[in-house]
Order: C-alpha cells, then structure tokens, then sequence
C-alpha cells in the first residue's frame, strides 16, 4: 500500500515505529522502495556520498531537482520526501515556496524537509499554507556545521536541551508534520517525542524516537567518510563491490572474460562467406 503523510500519523498514534533511508538515484530508489520502507528521503548528503563535496553547503537546487527526479521514477509505495538546500530557503518566504514547490512539481517530491527552529517558522508556514508537507529538523543541522564549529552532538547542556525542546514545539506548532532530531542525547529527544503529537524520526537521537532514518551508503558499507557514533553497517557491500570489480579486472587481464558464454556468435557458413568478399582478390 502507498505510504502518505497519513502513514505518519497513523505510526504515532498507534505507536509503531518508522523506518527510512536515504536514496539519490532511480536503482536503489527502487531497490529500497520494494523492501517496503515507509519513507525515502532524497538528502542533501548527496553532495558529500555523491558529487564529492566537502559538506551539504555546496548543494544546490538544481542539485536536488536532479536527484529527486531520478529517485521518484523508483518508488511506488514510499512516501517521498526532498531536502531543501542551502540558500533555497533562508532567505525569504518567497524563495522558500517557489522552491519547495519545485521540488515538488519538477522533482516529484511529496514533502521537503527545513532545517533550522525559530528562524525559519515564517517560511515553513508559507509552505504549508502553499498545500505542501514540510518535516522539520532540529539538533545538529549539518548546514549550520560553520555556526556549531564543526559536526558536534547538540542539547548536552540544560540550556541548549531546553532550547531544542522548545524549538521542537515552536516547529509543531508551525505546521511540520514530521521532525528529524539528529545528534542529541536519547534523553532529549525521548523527551521532545513524549510531548508532541508529530512523529520524531532520529539520526543519532536514540531507540525513543518514533522512527529512524540512516544514510544507505552508511549502513551498506559504501562510503569511507567519517564514521559516526550512530551509523551502524548492516551489511558490507562496498567490500563485496571491490572484489567483484577486482574479479573484473583480472580476467579481462588474463584474457578469459569474455568467455563462448558471455560472446555472440556468426555462423560459420556466413563467416566463411564474410571472409571471401573482405579478403578475395
């Protein structure tokens, strides 16, 4: 069954937990899709696991709206959700809807996700009052890294807990449907969960939350960047990818791919006759 906003609220009333996965191109997008996931989340991690950036700053629109395009040609039953990037909204409500809109007209999105609390209220209920679903995300922001002074876990002291748990309520009361708390302690974000009526969906935010969310290069072993306190790999794909491709190289080198199997062939009627016309003085 498709997977909606309503899966959702559903999840939180009834106490069940959410899972979802990034995802930035049409094949994996499919593969998860089919595993029955509840949501897939085009993240602006993209540009470090994909384009090769140093940070999510580097993202932009046109960025997203590729990547979203390609994954939402591969669902069919999760619910699809685009990261907004840096500078598309934080400048304005006006900027904020245009472009959440276009994420959602030309990428095929079914929501966006802002990071930020207070700050950016004005545009998140410009969004929603513009008919599109928006998640929040609270904690450490990764576009925010230069403010926080590097990737740190956020709310470890009583005022900035506080802080967050405030802003998680401001949020709800904005109109997000959906928060993401990355990188706090579990006591926090078991808190925030406790005392909204939105699902939380945390990323090193521990087992409280109402649903998790991990980078899928992260828990398959693809991607050697910094490893985190909260990634766990599940499975070793990347190592698997190397051999396979070592494989590769090796028998192309020692000549036995490809072998009669994996080659077509003419039949030796016409070969002969080939030859006599190419080589026949």
């Amino acid at each position: 069954m498709k997977k909606t906003i309503n899966t959702f609220r559903e999840a939180k009333k009834n106490g069940n937990k959410l899972s979802l996965l990034t995802a930035y191109d049409y094949s994996t997008a499919k593969l998860i899709d089919s595993c029955n996931i509840d949501g897939i989340l085009v993240g602006d991690s993209l540009g470090m696991v994909c384009l090769g950036y140093k940070n999510t700053l580097s993202v932009t629109m046109s960025d997203m709206l590729h990547h979203t395009r390609a994954v939402a040609k591969g669902v069919t039953n999760s619910f699809l959700i685009s990261d907004m990037p840096f500078m598309s909204y934080q400048a304005s409500v006006y900027d904020s809807i245009i472009n959440a809109g276009r994420l959602i007209q030309e990428g095929g999105a079914e929501a966006v996700k802002l990071e930020g609390g207070s700050n950016i209220i004005p545009q998140i209920e410009g969004i929603v009052k513009a008919q599109i679903p928006v998640v929040g995300h609270l904690g450490l922001t990764p576009q925010s890294f230069n403010v926080f002074g590097g990737f740190k876990v956020q709310g470890t002291t009583v005022d900035s807990a506080k802080f967050i748990i405030d802003e998680a309520k401001r949020l709800e009361s904005a109109g997000v449907f959906a928060l993401v708390l990355e990188c706090i302690p579990k006591e926090i974000a078991q808190i925030i969960t406790e005392n909204i009526s939105i699902p939380t969906i945390g990323i090193g935010a521990g087992a409280g939350c109402d649903g998790q969310i991990l980078v899928y290069h992260d828990i398959l072993g693809l991607y050697d960047g910094t490893e985190t306190k909260f990634s766990k790999e599940f499975a070793n794909i990347g190592i698997q990818t190397k051999a396979g491709i070592e494989s590769y190289i090796n028998e192309v080198i020692k000549g036995t791919y490809p072998d009669m199997e994996h080659s077509y062939s003419m039949s030796q009627t016409d070969l002969s006759l080939l030859k006599k016309k190419l080589f026949s003085k």
